[in-house]
């Protein structure tokens, strides 16, 4: 989950080009732990009680983080969801029918948000912002549509203009993934994957979630032995470079909690990010950069004529990390992000 201007709406249209969290977000297709992990490996018949759904309730229930509750005659089979969504909930046993948002690149090779979904088996009803063909939708017989929320109560990839319509056609989940730790939104995917009747006993997934675990505090330790050493979170474009607030975003929350200590931006604009002219890219200090890396947002290579990105200490020591700013929110899905940042960590000295 992340914004980045580059990658907004209006700017997709020619509109103004003034960033928004939608637009950050847009761009990359656009931010007790034992006891927690415990708490969603459960049992799918655990989860489906949590969620009050049974096999001979003659229902099925979920009650997602809008506070509503989704339900249906029985335990949904066709379910369209997010891409991310969708990479989330397979990597927890559970196949979704169909996916909105970015699914495939140019050459049809999987976009980084579609994981280890077999995009070839999933019907795609739109591949990039404000595309979500709703009668191919309704020619699936949808049981459920599942998304993220990053804007509050907004179901994220869901076009206005045609939300009436597909909101109509099945009932919704809704999943928050900002201003919350990493962990808590795993754990409400794992809940709902179990509800949905995948398996969270299965080998995959306790040892993506052993894998998480041990990443995990592999960078518990590196924070520690690298105390004092800032990272500062970044997206970039041809004119600004976008400063991410950490506290808004599921992954830096959690990275905090484990000791990272990140760049705080002191003027962020709505509520995400601050945004600076290439001017002034050297205000905050930094010894490692987590750059963006979503196809929208500008690479190192890019960004190599900028002179003052190139004066920055931290590209200078060659202290970049790429950042995967909308992550699926699995513990497969999570463990890399977390190894690659420890191993950031591990090797960055401190330059700034």
């Amino acid at each position: 989950m992340s914004t980045s201007p580059q990658s907004s709406p209006s700017g997709r249209s020619g509109g103004p080009s003034r960033p928004t969290r939608r637009g950050l977000l847009a761009a990359g297709g656009a931010l007790g732990l034992g006891g927690l992990l415990a708490a969603c490996g459960g049992s799918s018949d655990k989860a489906d009680k949590a969620s009050g759904a049974g096999a001979d309730s003659g229902s099925w229930t979920f009650k997602d983080d809008r506070g509503e509750t989704a339900r249906t005659k029985k335990t949904p089979k066709k379910v369209v969801a997010f891409t991310g969504t969708a990479a989330a909930l397979h990597d927890f046993g559970f196949e979704c029918a169909g996916v909105f948002g970015p699914t495939t690149l140019k050459g049809g090779k999987p976009d980084p948000q579609a994981g280890d979904l077999d995009v070839g088996k999933v019907t795609v009803l739109g591949n990039a912002w404000g595309e979500f063909n709703v009668e191919k939708y309704a020619a699936l017989g949808p049981d459920l549509l599942v998304t993220n929320m990053l804007q509050g109560s907004e179901l994220w990839y869901v076009p206005d203009g045609s939300k009436k319509k597909i909101l109509a056609l099945a009932p919704s989940v809704g999943i928050n993934v900002t201003k919350v730790s990493l962990t808590q939104v795993i754990g409400r995917y794992a809940e709902l994957a179990g509800a949905l009747g995948a398996d969270l006993k299965a080998k995959k997934v306790t040892d993506a979630k052993a894998r998480f675990e041990k990443a995990s505090e592999t960078l518990r330790k590196a924070a520690r032995d690298k105390k004092g050493l800032k990272v500062l979170c970044a997206s970039g474009s041809a004119d600004l470079l976008y400063v991410s607030d950490p506290a808004v975003y599921a992954d830096l929350s959690y990275f905090t909690s484990l000791g990272v200590e990140f760049v705080v931006p002191d003027k962020v604009t709505g509520g995400f990010f601050e945004s600076l002219s290439w001017e002034n890219a050297g205000k905050y200090a930094a010894d490692v950069i987590l750059l963006d890396n979503r196809t929208a947002a500008l690479q190192p290579k890019d960004l190599e004529a900028k002179p003052t990105w190139a004066g920055l200490p931290a590209v200078k020591a060659g202290q970049i990390t790429p950042w995967l700013s909308e992550p699926r929110y699995s513990y497969a899905g999570c463990a890399p992000l977390v190894e690659s940042l420890a191993a950031a960590i591990e090797k960055a000295e401190k330059v700034s």
